[in-house]
């Protein structure tokens, strides 16, 4: 596996590299966001550690980039800041971050993260069949692509960061059944989950943007109050 670091402390990027390399993983180190976003496009790794307080492009702003970025790659990113507010936690998770440290942090405690992180393609869709179809959406698990039909049989490809594509193939492999932010966390990001449960409610809204006609009053995913969501299609 194959990682990135974006970090412009040298001893905290080594720190971070030393760790993992001993549990095997591969390490690339970027001291800014501009040149970690180079590095990004050279070779898209598999997960990504980023600093929010980086030289030139800000870590947020590096995030929102490699989200908006076409490709069959879309890494989980793991982002890591001296704050510690909540409203960082929540901006940070809502550019498209999966998890969040907060400096300083146990070298133990993040390679668990990355271990959680890294396990979550292996968790969410074992029992899907190859490709599976709704009325509405058609996900090709090899692939990893999904599209959808409107009502006037027109197809369009739904572009999904990894884990919208997790999140809509769990709800389509489980129609009408209602899961709670518990749940979730734990079919997409397994027992080393240390975040924040609202993540959930951010990557729902997202995903509604991109498969909803209308993301105000969603026809697929509804929410069921006070318990958590359900999928829905035909």
């Amino acid at each position: 596996m194959d990682i990135l670091i974006i970090e412009d402390e040298p001893e905290i990027a080594g720190l971070i590299q030393r760790n993992l390399e001993k549990e095997g993983f591969t390490c690339r180190i970027a001291k800014d966001g501009n040149q970690g976003l180079q590095e990004f496009d050279h070779q898209p790794p598999d997960l990504i550690i980023l600093d929010l307080l980086i030289p030139g492009i800000d870590g947020l702003e590096v995030c929102a980039r490699i989200r908006q970025q076409p490709g069959n790659k879309d890494p989980y990113i793991l982002m890591l800041t001296a704050r510690g507010e909540e409203i960082d936690r929540v901006i940070g998770l809502s550019t498209g971050a999966d998890d969040y440290m907060v400096k300083p942090f146990s070298p133990r405690e993040l390679v668990a993260r990355v271990r959680a992180l890294l396990r979550r393609s292996m968790r969410q869709t074992a029992r899907l069949p190859h490709i599976y179809h709704t009325p509405h959406f058609t996900i090709d698990m090899e692939k990893r692509t999904a599209t959808r039909q409107d009502g006037e049989n027109q197809v369009e490809a739904l572009d999904l960061t990894a884990l919208e594509f997790e999140l809509l193939s769990t709800f389509i492999g489980h129609p009408g059944r209602v899961w709670n932010r518990s749940q979730l966390i734990d079919k997409l990001w397994g027992d080393n989950f240390f975040g924040d449960e609202r993540v959930v409610d951010t990557h729902i809204a997202r995903l509604r943007k991109k498969i909803e006609f209308d993301s105000a009053n969603p026809q697929f995913i509804k929410t069921v109050i006070g318990v958590g969501y359900r999928f829905e299609d035909g």
